[in-house]
């Protein structure tokens, strides 16, 4: 895989999903001859707020950190550190501010990996339930967000650029070059309905100029239910990454997303590569 990337920032917890997230880390930096850096980032318990209101922060409900979500992670790191891996470190952030510092230090990272949250999944209660978004747009990094359901790879054959013509699509495409390059197709679906807009011609252009020729345009997104629409067409192509911009804000720890962004994050069974 041809890339750039040399720095690859993995968030851990309690979880089993933050070993697979650790493994897809440890794959992709052997490919890319990568250091790979695991931080491992809780905080007091955090109620779960189903469904998550927008602008409302998750609640701590006072109970302690777990010793063991530390154990458990650090049992991972250095299975997965064995051997042959490459480069790595094991970093511990616990207590506020988790986002905050967790955003700062991946200000250095190439690529960050983060876990789709899990509802059901009570290990993971002692991080915010905006974890992900809210690093995303602090930190500016492209992430690979790993689903809690469904198969992940950091090498897909099939992947759908949700494409528009912004700041943060345009950042999600860029770290996602190196996804593009190997994949045997890449389609594109953009938002919209004027056919005759120049943004397709240009992202085109630009994928072409990166070596990326095999690109196939779907139809537009509609305006209504894009979210879902977008999911569709991702299971209509057998996609087994999506690419696209995370849009939203965050001021005094308000957080408000964009619909699309909300029902990805929510719903999503595919890995994501998201920027903000």
């Amino acid at each position: 895989m041809e890339t750039s990337i040399k720095s690859l920032l993995v968030h851990m917890d309690g979880t089993a999903a933050a070993g697979t997230r650790l493994n897809l880390a440890h794959q992709l930096a052997t490919t890319c001859h990568a250091r790979v850096s695991a931080l491992f980032a809780v905080a007091p318990r955090y109620l779960s707020v189903l469904p998550l209101i927008p602008g409302m922060p998750s609640m701590p409900s006072g109970a302690p950190i777990d010793p063991n979500h530390r154990l458990l992670a650090l049992s991972a790191f250095e299975q997965a550190s064995a051997g042959n891996a490459p480069p790595s470190e094991w970093m511990e952030l616990t207590g506020e501010p988790v986002v905050e510092t967790f955003s700062r230090r991946a200000l250095s990272a190439d690529l960050l990996f983060l876990g789709q949250r899990d509802p059901d999944d009570v290990s993971g209660y002692d991080v915010p339930a905006d974890f992900v978004e809210s690093v995303l747009i602090d930190s500016g990094r492209p992430a690979f967000i790993v689903p809690h359901a469904g198969p992940a790879s950091i090498a897909p054959k099939i992947v759908l650029v949700a494409w528009k013509p912004t700041r943060e699509c345009a950042r999600a495409v860029t770290g996602a070059l190196p996804f593009l390059r190997s994949a045997s197709k890449v389609f594109l679906i953009e938002e919209g309905d004027d056919p005759t807009q120049a943004a397709p011609v240009d992202v085109r252009e630009y994928l072409r100029l990166h070596g990326i020729v095999n690109v196939h345009q779907k139809a537009n997104l509609p305006e209504h239910r894009a979210g879902e629409a977008l999911l569709s067409v991702a299971a209509e192509c057998d996609a087994e990454m999506i690419v696209m911009g995370c849009y939203g804000h965050s001021r005094a720890r308000e957080l408000v997303l964009g619909g699309v962004t909300r029902t990805v994050l929510d719903s999503t069974r595919l890995p994501v590569l998201m920027a903000h």
